[in-house]
């Protein structure tokens, strides 16, 4: 996240020129264990004093739930769904689909209101893979968020439709070396 200063006289304030569009950046393997490298960008950027929202679809267990985000500082906020357990699986029933539809309509909303810079959204081509979440609206979610709302989402199988989206590709591979 970058943005041109003007450069202050000296009675005024610095203000944004030309702000930098927010981006779209993929995290994606075959496996399901990189999200620590995600994770430490996150914190980051929250330490910086930028506001960051962590959405974790198919993690459960801790009854979180939308409406009771962990707040790790002041600048990051993380969401797990309202499950008793993980999701690994596209066979839910009812109240665990509910949670996980909650989920998403909150990260939606809180999203479009820009309260947020960098938004992570963690295994949510999972959650598409498995028919739990639209493509259709993951596709008009990205391009309808605010302009300087960055967005990282995770997880494997990455839908060819939001590689073409995205701004940033990383792919993590295991390496062979001993």
């Amino acid at each position: 996240m970058v943005a041109q200063l003007e450069t202050p006289s000296a009675n005024s304030t610095p203000s944004l020129l030309h702000p930098i569009e927010g981006l779209v950046q993929v995290f994606t393997s075959t496996h399901r264990n990189f999200f620590t490298s995600v994770m430490g960008q996150a914190l980051r950027i929250a330490g910086q004093g930028t506001p960051v929202l962590i959405v974790q679809f198919l993690k459960g267990g801790i009854k979180q739930g939308h409406d009771r985000p962990i707040q790790l500082g002041q600048n990051l906020d993380w969401l797990r769904c309202d499950l008793p357990r993980c999701i690994d699986t596209p066979h839910l029933d009812e109240s665990e689909h509910q949670a996980l539809q909650k989920l998403w309509q909150h990260t939606q909303q809180v999203v479009n209101e820009g309260k947020y810079s960098l938004v992570v959204l963690d295994e949510l081509s999972l959650a598409i893979h498995f028919g739990l979440i639209s493509e259709s609206e993951v596709l008009a979610f990205l391009s309808q968020r605010p302009s300087h709302v960055d967005i990282i989402l995770t997880g494997t199988e990455m839908l060819s439709s939001i590689l073409d989206v995205a701004d940033q590709i990383t792919e993590i591979r295991r390496s062979h070396r001993p």
